[in-house]
């Protein structure tokens, strides 16, 4: 059977990499995904500590473990060449390091995945092969393959009345808010990534929660021109310029920001003064479980 590149097989749709599971490649290879396990849900940890001399157990926090996945299936090529090219491609995809599994679901979900098991791929005759993979996710989130993105400069607000004034008055200002309203269309948290621009003089961001809690972050640091600081509040890292790590000087008094599920958090800019140059740019993915 001949093929078009890009024509969907029906059913389950996936990319490992740059193969096309449950499609059909430039190269007019099918790749027939018949099973996907695990992206329904990672692994979970826990603990019980059995009460003594009574009924039950004490229960631990539960947390979400790494997600194991796999995904088996059929390729159909047109000619033994065409086929070992394609089984060749596959186990490059299925990588050691991170590669990008996405799944094709309503909304489009991505996980970030490395190879954690044995790669199975068996000829059924000389056009057609199955396959077997697994790959792990060290991080359980499901993240929109929709990267999201703002940025504001520090507050300000120019223009306006100067007293004395003689009616009738029109009134001309410009305001920048230093605001950024961040959402999160998930069932779970997701976790921003903060870039901030100099020069700017000890800034901060105020994360406003939706129960109207405030998470700050306070860099002690100034930044000169042409400097730029990455705050990754699921790393927990703080780097200037790209390499050089400054996390000792960010403090987190009241903890670490978070976007909650289906939530709305709303992230001040702020600095010790102003200066028109600094600017704070705020991205992030809704994810869920």
């Amino acid at each position: 059977m001949s093929y078009v590149a890009g024509q969907d097989l029906g059913g389950l749709r996936a990319d490992i990499g740059p193969v096309p599971l449950g499609s059909v490649d430039s190269a007019g290879v099918a790749w027939r995904l018949q099973e996907l396990q695990g992206w329904d849900s990672p692994e979970v940890r826990t603990d019980m500590r059995q009460r003594e001399a009574d009924h039950g157990a004490w229960s631990s926090p539960v947390y979400l473990g790494e997600r194991p996945i796999t995904a088996a299936g059929v390729i159909e090529a047109a000619d033994r060449a065409s086929l070992e090219d394609a089984m060749e491609r596959l186990r490059s995809a299925v990588a050691l390091t991170d590669t990008l599994l996405v799944v094709y679901e309503s909304t489009p979900k991505q996980s970030t995945v490395r190879r954690s098991g044995k790669l199975v791929m068996t000829y059924l005759t000389d056009r057609l092969a199955s396959y077997s993979l697994m790959v792990t996710a060290p991080d359980p989130r499901r993240y929109s393959t929709v990267l999201q993105s703002d940025e504001t400069m520090l507050p300000i607000t120019t223009g306006g009345l100067v007293p004395p004034v003689t009616p009738p008055v029109t009134i001309v200002s410009t305001s920048v808010s230093g605001v950024i309203d961040a959402p999160n269309e998930g069932t779970f948290e997701t976790r921003p990534l903060f870039l901030i621009d100099g020069p700017v003089d000890s800034p901060r961001i105020l994360a406003q929660m939706p129960d109207g809690t405030v998470r700050s972050l306070v860099y002690s640091q100034s930044l000169g021109v042409g400097e730029q600081l990455v705050i990754d509040t699921d790393a927990h890292s703080v780097i200037l310029n790209g390499d050089v790590s400054r996390r000792r000087f960010l403090s987190t008094p009241t903890g670490w920001p978070v976007i909650p599920a289906g939530g709305l958090v709303s992230i001040q800019f702020t600095a010790a003064a102003y200066n028109s140059g600094a600017k704070l740019t705020a991205r992030w993915r809704s994810a869920w479980m």
